[in-house]
Formats: C-alpha cells, structure tokens, sequence
C-alpha cells in the first residue's frame, strides 16, 4: 500500500518551557546522543559509527541500524544525508526479526539522484494509532504504510553510498495522565512507614522517612514521562516499577540521586546517579541537577529498560537473569505487570513529582 500525505510539524527544541510557574524540559528525548551508538543495535553487516557529531554507514552488503527501544505513537525528527547515487530508507514501528518489508514496518525511502547534491534533509514522521504520516524538508512523500502498532526505529543501508545521521529526536504522543494534579485518588500509600505524601502546586511532594506511594494499576510493557524535583542536597529516591502490589520497595527501581564524583565529573555518579538501573546499571552521566525540575523518560518492554534524563539516555538495560523469586529488580528478572511507585527514602527525603504521563504498550 502506498500513501502521500502530508503533515505539519511543530518542532519544540529542548529549551526549558514555564509549567506551573517553574522551567521544566521539555517531553523530546534523544534517540542519537551525537558521541556514541549507546541505544543502538547492528543487524547485518552493514558497518556503523561515530565521529563528529554523525553517525554514518559506508560499506557493507546490507543490513541497518535499530533502537534499543521500542516506540508507539510519537513524533520523529531525523536529520539524514545520503551520497550522490545512494539510497537508504528510514524504518519505524519495525520488528528486529525479517525484513522490514514483509514484517508491517513503515518505511520512508530517502535518496541522493547520481546528478544530485548531497544534501541534509529534515524528516519528519508522526504516528498515532493506525496512522503514520510523513514529510522531507516539509513536502510529503510516499511511503510504504505499516500494520505494525509499535516497534523500532531505525535506519536501512542499501549497500551504496555513504549515509549519515546528524539528529534523531522523538516525543511521545497520545500518553495519558496517572496523576491528575489535584489529589491522591488514583494512588495507594503502602501503610506503616513514616513518609508523608501531599499535593503541593500540582506535584506529588514527599518528605521524611521511608515510605511509598503507587499506581492503583498495573502495567507491564509503557513508555512513562514525569517531571521531578529534588529539594535538597543529594536526596535519595526512585522510581519503581514492575512493583507487586502493595510490596515495600520492589520491582525495577530507576534512581534518582543527583550525585556525582567531584574530582571526576558527572560521568561518575554516586550510587548508581539519577537515571540509573539501581543495582544493576549505573547512570552513563548524571545529568540533572539538585534544585532544578527535570524530566525522566521510561521505557520498560519485555526484559529492556531504558532511562532518559532530560532526553539524554542514560542507561539502557537489557535484563537476562532468572526471574527473581520475589520480584526484586536487584536480584533477578521481574516479568511484571506490576504498580509504578514513588518512593521516600530517609527522614531527609523532600522531593517532588508531577506530568506523570503514560503510554501502555501492546502486552508482547
């Protein structure tokens, strides 16, 4: 099936936007840290790296570059050059296994005519549902329209010409809100533990003790967004989830501590640093800073889960272990569903959470 339609596209960059009377990041994370290939997979032998700031494949027999991570209903922004003569195409919502072809990806075919100029072209792609629309340098072209509802993204490498990607960014879209802002209905506090849980200019503040405070629902496989803030120096906390029902503390904790080597720099976190896996990946940066709102980013889907901090990715986590027996992300695989929690930490916890969104994926 061939489609053409087109789409306008408003791009929101990663400067700060006023929520509530304070500077938050916005929701775009980036798929491409503009360094490394960290969220990234090779499949085939096409060969793959990164200098300058680009990512580019040169030579190979076949094959392309995937995320890490699975994504649904989004908004994509990819900045892509192909070499005079060469082709290549960018690839959403696919399956890592067959050919993108036959295996109800989209594709959008980018191409260098031989007497053309290579050139940098701005792709901009929107899916929601059953819809995926896309425009090159804001003309609509065609593309080939996928069955699939959610998937990798990634590029294929057409065995000619060079290929390069300055820029993939993407934002969530159709995610919905868990904590409606105004009170604490829609979540539970696990009894006898000394945290005390309030509404405080439309955020969930915790302070004191430990304690925690979770989703009335379960979820399993979801791309998750919050803001959060923490009121002090170095405060302990995290976000857990895959948490059975009212169990203290777990499930996957993604931490929050923005806490990092001073002699070092933020490359070396303490205690595993905001973003991190806690007992089982440390942050690769921490990015965010104490006094400050900062957005996390979470995708858990099947055993992988992956953290931005304010659309740098942090870690990236692909669990193989046994399951654990007691659903501690520490110990072993936990295969969910299971509550999103908040947890406090110490009796100097004080830290805030609000823009609590979600995304549920498909249950395999």
């Amino acid at each position: 099936m061939r489609a053409r339609v087109a789409v306008q596209v408003v791009v929101i960059g990663l400067a700060a936007v006023l929520v509530c009377g304070v500077a938050v990041a916005d929701e775009w994370i980036n798929l491409f840290d503009q360094e490394t290939l960290f969220g990234w997979t090779a499949i085939g032998d096409a060969e793959w790296s990164v200098s300058d700031g680009v990512m580019a494949c040169k030579k190979g027999s076949g094959g392309w570059l995937a995320t890490t991570s699975q994504f649904q209903d989004f908004e994509l922004v990819v900045k892509m050059r192909v070499a005079k003569g060469g082709s290549a195409s960018l690839v959403v919502r696919a399956a890592l296994a067959g050919h993108p072809s036959e295996n109800g990806t989209t594709i959008v075919p980018v191409s260098t005519p031989e007497g053309g100029e290579a050139a940098w072209k701005t792709i901009n792609v929107k899916a929601v549902g059953g819809d995926v629309i896309a425009t090159i340098d804001g003309e609509a072209v065609d593309i080939q329209a996928g069955s699939r509802g959610c998937g990798y993204i990634g590029f294929l490498y057409h065995r000619t010409g060079r290929v390069e990607v300055s820029e993939a960014k993407l934002r969530p879209l159709n995610m919905k809100p868990i904590f409606n802002g105004t009170d604490l209905s829609e979540w539970n506090i696990i009894p006898d533990h000394a945290s005390k849980f309030n509404v405080v200019d439309g955020a969930i503040n915790i302070t004191d003790g430990n304690g925690q405070i979770e989703t009335k629902g379960t979820y399993k496989n979801f791309m998750l967004q919050l803001d959060i803030i923490s009121n002090g120096e170095h405060l302990n906390s995290g976000v857990f989830f895959r948490g059975p029902v009212g169990v203290f503390w777990k499930g996957y904790e993604s931490q929050v501590r923005n806490q990092w080597s001073k002699k070092r720099g933020r490359e070396y976190p303490v205690d595993f640093g905001t973003g991190g896996n806690y007992g089982n990946q440390a942050a690769r940066k921490v990015v965010s800073t104490d006094g400050e709102w900062f957005t996390k980013t979470i995708v858990c889907d099947g055993n992988h889960a992956a953290v931005w901090i304010d659309g740098y990715l942090a870690s990236d986590y692909i669990d193989m272990r046994p399951v654990s027996g007691n659903a501690n992300g520490k110990e072993g695989y936990v295969p969910g569903p299971g509550t999103i929690h908040l947890q406090g930490h110490d009796p100097t916890t004080d830290l805030s959470f609000k823009n609590i969104m979600i995304q549920e994926y498909p249950a395999e």
